[in-house]
């Protein structure tokens, strides 16, 4: 059997956590075993579905790296081949049409408050014939023939085996008067015909699957494996929301997050390998199968996926990390790097990644290594850069001027020397605070003689006779 899952989201909003991780399982369950993952987007709500929410999902789930098998199956196109099921069932004497009115719905209902009971259907059209309607010409309902005894017992992949009685399912809608599907229906019909094998999804859907496990036996079709898994919650433990970080998956790439920390974040959010908390996406494929799914709701933290992050940052390679950051460098710059910028923030970024969490921290950090002179100053950065500070500069620049050997030892070899020996006395803070806020536009920054050796001795001198252009916040990347 070659294993097929999918992924079904609906096109109301954009691709939220939780839904980030139902895919993720499903890519690497079908990975894993060398089978297929779908996709299909449910957007049979016209009302909710917008072409944006359809654009962000695959977005979304193309920055995460979770590639798709076959074309993407929209399920507002399949109407015909759910209808053209529901009359089969009809036929085969596993369904019947209801004429109840809404009245009738509605008193149903208020019975069932009033004496206490879950409001379910009375099955009173079940065996009645449609001559009986009043008035003629209703349009009805197709409802399911469920059976009323006994229970409906499924062997979840992660639940174990769950069961309930079948007196607490009534006989569900599959077709509207209007003759389009119900969710229900649609939903089996489509999993079968994209040949199925394994239905993993939040455990908010298990009262689903007693449903549709019965209109797969009505069918006589094999039911796939249901394996539901339990929710995200927030740190504090209380269901997931947007104070918690239940965003879209762009706004965390847009914090700067990397698609291969989030896809290792996601991973340990309700399922483990071991004490591993470091788990590559080949690891993922290697290692995931649905026994290593937990039965508790997995927590939300923030901080954890920043932490996280950091250490993919470190990881990354510096080319691909310069290509990264490039666009948002661009951005504040206005304009493209040119070839000497990119070289300095390749050159530089090995001592900008250990003081970076996100994307935004290392671009926010790499900013003045691509810059043009003279640099924009932030205001303690342009207060060094008075008379004392440019003075001690112009004393300090000729033996920088006379550096053959332009490295970090030597650099902080000929800067010491010039200290110890100036006449009038210059402590060392006083000519190493101004050379950081000229050569870079701020009072922090990787150490002072990294910073000398990564711009090279051109640069450095250009910046230092250029001074202070402006005072004031730099430009946010």
């Amino acid at each position: 059997m070659t294993v097929v899952t999918r992924f079904a989201p609906s096109p109301t909003g954009f691709l939220h956590i939780g839904g980030a991780r139902t895919a993720l399982f499903n890519w690497l369950y079908a990975r894993h075993h060398g089978g297929h993952f779908r996709l299909r987007v449910e957007d049979t709500d016209r009302k909710r579905s917008t072409e944006e929410a359809k654009a962000a999902i695959l977005d979304g789930l193309t920055w995460l790296g979770l590639d798709w098998d076959s074309d993407v199956v929209y399920q507002s196109e399949r109407a015909a081949r759910h209808a053209e099921v529901a009359q089969e069932m009809l036929a085969g004497g596993n369904a019947y049409h209801c004429y109840c009115s809404p009245e009738e719905l509605s008193e149903m209902r208020e019975t069932a408050k009033r004496e206490g009971r879950r409001a379910l259907y009375d099955g009173r059209w079940r065996d009645r014939d449609p001559s009986e309607a009043t008035p003629a010409g209703v349009d009805p309902v197709l409802r399911l023939k469920a059976p009323r005894d006994g229970e409906t017992v499924i062997a979840d992949g992660v639940q174990g085996e769950v069961r309930v009685e079948n007196a607490q399912l009534d006989d569900m809608v599959l077709l509207r008067a209007d003759g389009t599907p119900t969710y229900m229906l649609a939903v089996v019909v489509d999993d079968h015909d994209m040949g199925v094998t394994h239905v993993i999804r939040g455990d908010d859907h298990l009262n689903n699957a007693f449903r549709q496990y019965q209109i797969y036996r009505a069918l006589g079709w094999q039911p796939p494996v249901f394996a539901h898994i339990p929710l995200i919650h927030g740190a504090d433990g209380a269901k997931l929301s947007k104070r918690h970080g239940a965003l879209g998956v762009d706004a965390y790439r847009d914090m700067g997050i990397l698609p291969e920390a989030m896809r290792n974040y996601l991973l340990r959010l309700g399922w483990s390998h071991g004490d591993d908390e470091i788990i590559s996406t080949k690891q993922g494929i290697d290692w995931f199968d649905l026994d290593g799914a937990g039965r508790s709701p997995a927590r939300f933290d923030l901080a954890k996926l920043t932490n996280l992050n950091a250490h993919y940052l470190r990881e990354m390679g510096d080319g691909a990390l310069a290509d990264a950051i490039a666009p948002r460098l661009e951005a504040a710059l206005g304009g493209p790097i040119d070839d000497a910028g990119r070289a300095r923030l390749i050159a530089g970024l090995p001592g900008l990644k250990p003081r970076a969490e996100t994307l935004i921290d290392l671009a926010e950090g790499a900013l003045f290594y691509v810059r043009k002179a003279p640099l924009p100053m932030t205001e303690k950065a342009a207060k060094l850069l008075d008379d004392d500070g440019q003075a001690a500069i112009e004393r300090a620049r000729p033996h920088l001027e006379a550096l053959s050997d332009w490295d970090e030892a030597q650099i902080e070899a000929t800067l010491r020397e010039f200290v110890d020996a100036a006449d009038p006395p210059l402590k060392f803070g006083q000519l190493a605070q101004p050379l950081r806020a000229a050569l870079t536009g701020s009072t922090t920054s990787p150490g002072l003689f990294e910073v000398l050796a990564v711009l090279g001795k051109e640069e450095t001198l250009d910046r230092l006779g250029k001074g202070v252009n402006s005072g004031g916040q730099r430009d946010p990347v």
